[in-house]
């Protein structure tokens, strides 16, 4: 027999954390109304890896209710304190392309070092599409983590702008390939002529997955 709202909104309640997770996990379920409010209990759980669970899923179900989980998410970026939970947040944020956010997630990247939260937040900053979202990239492109600098490249192409291309063309010679393929991502979704000359010379790229991968830009162009 499956479970009703009711019954998992009571095992919420309980002091087992077995239960509190499976009750978590039952909820997938339910009409996506009655899951989003059993997540918004969790997302405020004693328990971390609950609490984490309920803030990820959020970001698939919250457009439910987007000002509830505008309010959940930022309330678990901001006060939250496992690192874990945070960039979930800042993730789901971004998923839900909750574009109000953008300030918040910016004051938690200068707030941190930490490095999880910060490549999650400029992962956001990307999907959100805000405007501002430039400056904020730009800077991040400038991270001495080379994670975070690449998911600043990525994002640099989620956001769409045009004027990224200046910043992402000194990249095409980078010694680390990682760095070269998600900059012909990136530059394969901005579109410009410059952006087009780049691709050209990348799918020369002496690494065959980079190559590879750009050709098929090229030919979808």
């Amino acid at each position: 027999m499956s479970e009703t709202f009711e019954n998992l909104r009571e095992q919420l309640a309980k002091d087992d954390i077995g239960l509190r997770m499976k009750a978590i996990h039952a909820s997938r379920s339910l009409p996506m109304s009655e899951r989003f409010s059993l997540l918004v209990i969790g997302a405020t759980d004693s328990n971390a890896r609950i609490r984490y669970d309920a803030v990820s899923q959020i970001g698939t179900v919250g457009t439910v209710d987007l000002d509830k989980s505008l309010e959940v998410l930022s309330d678990r970026l901001r006060v939250d304190s496992e690192l874990d939970v945070r960039a979930a947040a800042a993730a789901s944020l971004g998923s839900l392309q909750l574009s109000q956010a953008f300030d918040l997630l910016q004051a938690a990247y200068e707030a941190t070092n930490d490095w999880m939260l910060q490549f999650s937040i400029v992962a956001a900053v990307g999907e959100l599409g805000a405007p501002q979202g430039l400056d904020f990239l730009t800077q991040a492109l400038q991270s001495p983590n080379d994670l975070v600098k690449i998911a600043a490249i990525g994002s640099l192409g989620d956001l769409g702008n045009p004027d990224a291309v200046p910043l992402l063309l000194p990249l095409i010679d980078d010694p680390d390939w990682q760095v070269r393929h998600r900059v012909s991502q990136s530059l394969a979704h901005l579109g410009s002529d410059e952006a087009k000359s780049a691709l050209e010379k990348l799918a020369n790229d002496p690494v065959p997955q980079v190559a590879e991968s750009v050709r098929s830009f090229l030919n979808a162009l």
